[in-house]
């Protein structure tokens, strides 16, 4: 039984946490947060002895019992957890983005590549049923060659101008905002299914400039985009565009891929649950149907992360490599729409 701990108790610690309590092959061993308050709630919740609730995370990954952790902090910790995970050399799942900029995750895939550690990237999406299948007709030849890519990611509970400036409206804190938080999810979707990004150009904007403090005592500049818009050119001539809104009135978790070939074309969508609709001339279609997702096709990211440390993982878990290329396509996009031009990568 692998004894994990998870690092950050905020709100992707219930999805991290459900996720180990689920598993036949972990545990919930150990907890961290600088909250003593939260740590102690969670401890009491989890049943977790004192002396396995951490206020510092170095200490939790010190700790010889801790088999893993789960890194689940607000994206300025990424950074510093991850590669003090690697210090320790203390197997890790970390969340997205892995740092706020390209040069911090440069550092990490350099640390790694010196002292090499079982890790694992939480692109969420890489899990879903419906994503998987798609990738498996995409290699198959199922579509043909690739021409066109196009998706959506949208999200509306940002509309809310009530919400205060929590860290994600904060650049220091969060490196950027619908995009990096949305974004970096449909970037990881489209290297994962047809290949790289070589160049882009973009438009954001920020639609509500000012929030409430936390606090209550007065406000604070939103400085980070509300929105992202995106053209891209990707590897063998396919062509993309991706639009992220925080501000999508009514949406959810809303995402929609669609890839066409020259054979075939099918579309991805996610909201209360992941479909996949095809239009594939080999199966004589004359128009999309939507298809039964094979069984083989199902999987879980944390139990990913229990196969991958028990050296049964099946090769399509995200790495530091690729979260190093997905935060140099983050940041291209915010030369683009800054500097108003194609970037390329």
């Amino acid at each position: 039984m692998l004894k994990i701990g998870v690092i950050g108790l905020g709100g992707i610690a219930n999805f991290h946490i459900a996720g180990i309590k689920a598993s036949q092959d972990a545990e919930v061993w150990a907890i961290c947060d600088f909250n003593e308050e939260a740590l102690a709630a969670r401890g009491n919740e989890l049943n977790i002895p004192e002396s396995r609730r951490y206020l510092n995370h170095e200490l939790m990954l010190q700790d010889p019992e801790v088999d893993a952790v789960m890194i689940g902090t607000p994206n300025f910790n990424h950074f510093t957890i991850a590669y003090d995970a690697i210090k320790y050399r203390k197997p890790f799942a970390l969340e997205k983005p892995i740092a706020l900029n390209t040069r911090e995750a440069e550092i990490l895939m350099e640390a790694l590549e010196a002292n090499p550690v079982r890790h694992m990237v939480c692109f969420t999406y890489r899990y879903k049923s419906a994503v998987r299948y798609a990738k498996s007709l995409i290699e198959q030849g199922k579509l043909g060659k690739i021409n066109h890519i196009y998706s959506q990611y949208l999200q509306g509970w940002a509309i809310q101008e009530d919400i205060p400036l929590v860290w994600r409206f904060q650049k220091e804190l969060s490196g950027s905002g619908a995009l990096g938080d949305l974004g970096s999810h449909i970037l990881d979707l489209h290297r994962f299914l047809v290949g790289n990004t070589v160049k882009v150009v973009s438009h954001a904007e920020t639609i509500v400039r000012e929030r409430n403090l936390v606090d209550g005592e007065g406000k604070g500049e939103v400085d980070v985009d509300d929105y992202c818009h995106v053209l891209a050119a990707l590897d063998d001539g396919i062509s993309s565009s991706m639009a992220i809104s925080r501000f999508a009135y009514g949406r959810g978790n809303y995402q929609q891929i669609e890839i066409y070939g020259s054979k075939g074309a099918l579309v991805y969508n996610l909201e209360e649950e992941d479909t996949l609709q095809v239009n594939l001339t080999h199966e004589g279609d004359k128009g999309f149907r939507k298809v039964d997702l094979p069984d083989e096709c199902k999987a879980d990211q944390m139990q990913a992360f229990f196969d991958l440390l028990n050296g049964r993982g099946d090769g399509m878990d995200a790495t530091i490599a690729d979260g190093y290329i997905n935060q140099k396509t983050i940041d291209a996009i915010i030369e683009s729409f800054t500097e108003e031009r194609w970037i390329r990568i």
